[in-house]
C-alpha cells in the first residue's frame, strides 16, 4: 500500500478543514495516511478514519529568539531524520503556513502544493508582494501545484511560472449533506419571511461580513420581512454583535456559533449569501448546489462562471467610499 503525507493546520472548523476531512477519509481505504497537523486541535479531528495516522509539528514562538532558533532547529532536524522522503506522496493544504510547507516537502520529492485562495486577490493586484510570498514558500520546488478555483491559477499563471499547475474543486460528499441536513435544530423554517444564511469564520479581512449587516440594516428601513442566520465564529465576531446591535437587528441577525453540521440551516433558507473580499473556491457554493439553495455572493472565484445566471445572483464588492 503506497503511503502518502497531508499536513495541514488544525482540523477547527472551517471550509479548507471539512473538505480535507472529507478527501483523506475518501483516500484512506486505499493508501497509508499521515496527517500532520501545526495544532493538532479542533472538531474535526474525531471525524477523521481511525487508521489515518495523525501527528504534530508545532514550530516554537518564543520571544527569545536565539532560543527560538535553537529549539526550531533540533525540531528541523529530528523531522527530517525521521520522515524525509519516507512518502510516496506529499501534500501540503494549507498555502500560508511556513511549518506545513517545510514538513510537506521534507516527506516526499513527490510533492504538491494546495492553494485555496485567490492571492493576487488578497495582495490587492500587487505582484510583487504576490511573488515574495510564493518565494517565500519555495513554491518552485512543488513538482504540482493544485488550485481549488480556475480564477486563483489563472491569476498565479499571469505573475509565477510553473509546469505543474491543476485545477480540483474541494471534494464534498452529497450523500452525507443531504442525509445530515435532516437532523433537528432549534430553528424552523418561516414560510413570511425571507431566510438568509452565511456560514464561514468571523473574519472581516476576507469576509467583509459588516456588508451584510449594513445591507440588512436598508432592507429593515424599506420594512421587508427576513432574519439571517450566522453560522460561525471568529476574531470579529464581537465587533458583528455590536453592529447589529447599533442597526437594532437583534430580531433579524440569529448568530448559532460554530457548527459541525450546518446542513440542517441550509434546508431551512431561502439563499446562502457571501459577502467575501477574497475566497479560494467557496466551499459552500458546493453544498448550496447539492442542497438547492440559491446563492448571493460578490464577484470572487469562480462566481461569474458558476453561479450567475445558473445558481444565483453575483454582484460587485461595495466598499465605504461607494456608498
Amino acid at each position: 500500500m503506497k503511503k502518502i503525507f497531508f499536513s495541514g493546520y488544525s482540523l477547527d472548523i472551517g471550509g479548507i478543514e471539512t473538505s480535507l476531512v472529507r478527501l483523506l477519509n475518501e483516500l484512506s481505504s486505499k493508501y497509508e495516511i499521515t496527517l500532520c497537523l501545526e495544532k493538532k486541535e479542533g472538531v474535526f479531528l474525531d471525524s477523521i478514519n481511525k487508521n489515518i495516522n495523525v501527528i504534530e509539528y508545532t514550530p516554537n514562538n518564543s520571544q527569545n529568539i536565539i532560543f527560538r532558533k535553537v529549539i526550531n532547529t533540533i525540531k528541523r532536524i529530528k523531522f527530517i531524520a525521521k520522515y524525509r522522503n519516507k512518502y510516496d506522496f506529499s501534500a501540503c493544504y494549507a498555502t500560508y503556513s511556513l511549518a506545513c510547507n517545510f514538513t510537506a516537502k521534507v516527506a516526499s520529492k513527490n510533492s504538491c502544493l494546495w492553494v485555496h485562495s485567490d492571492y493576487l486577490t488578497i495582495f490587492n493586484n500587487d505582484a510583487n508582494k504576490m511573488m515574495k510570498f510564493f518565494n517565500e514558500l519555495g513554491y518552485e520546488k512543488y513538482k504540482n501545484i493544485v488550485f481549488v478555483s480556475n480564477q486563483s491559477k489563472i491569476n498565479f499563471e499571469r505573475i509565477l511560472k510553473h509546469k505543474g499547475l491543476n485545477t480540483i474543486h474541494n471534494l464534498i460528499d452529497n450523500k452525507y449533506i443531504i442525509e445530515n441536513s435532516e437532523k433537528e435544530v432549534n430553528l424552523k423554517k418561516e414560510e413570511n419571511i425571507i431566510t438568509f444564511l452565511n456560514v464561514g469564520r468571523h473574519e472581516e479581512a476576507a469576509k467583509k461580513l459588516t456588508r451584510l449587516i449594513e445591507a440588512s440594516q436598508k432592507l429593515k428601513s424599506d420594512n421587508y420581512k427576513f432574519r439571517v442566520i450566522m453560522v460561525g465564529e471568529g476574531q470579529d465576531s464581537k465587533q458583528y454583535r455590536e453592529l447589529v446591535n447599533k442597526y437594532n437587528l437583534q430580531d433579524e441577525f440569529i448568530f448559532v456559533g460554530k457548527q459541525k453540521n450546518p446542513y440542517p440551516y441550509f434546508k431551512i433558507s431561502d439563499c446562502i449569501i457571501l459577502t467575501s473580499d477574497y475566497e479560494g473556491y467557496p466551499v459552500v457554493y458546493q453544498e448550496a448546489f447539492v442542497m438547492n439553495v440559491p446563492i448571493i455572493t460578490t464577484e470572487v472565484s469562480d462566481s461569474k462562471q458558476d453561479v450567475e445566471n445558473k445558481y444565483g445572483i453575483v454582484t460587485r464588492k461595495i466598499y465605504p467610499r461607494d456608498i
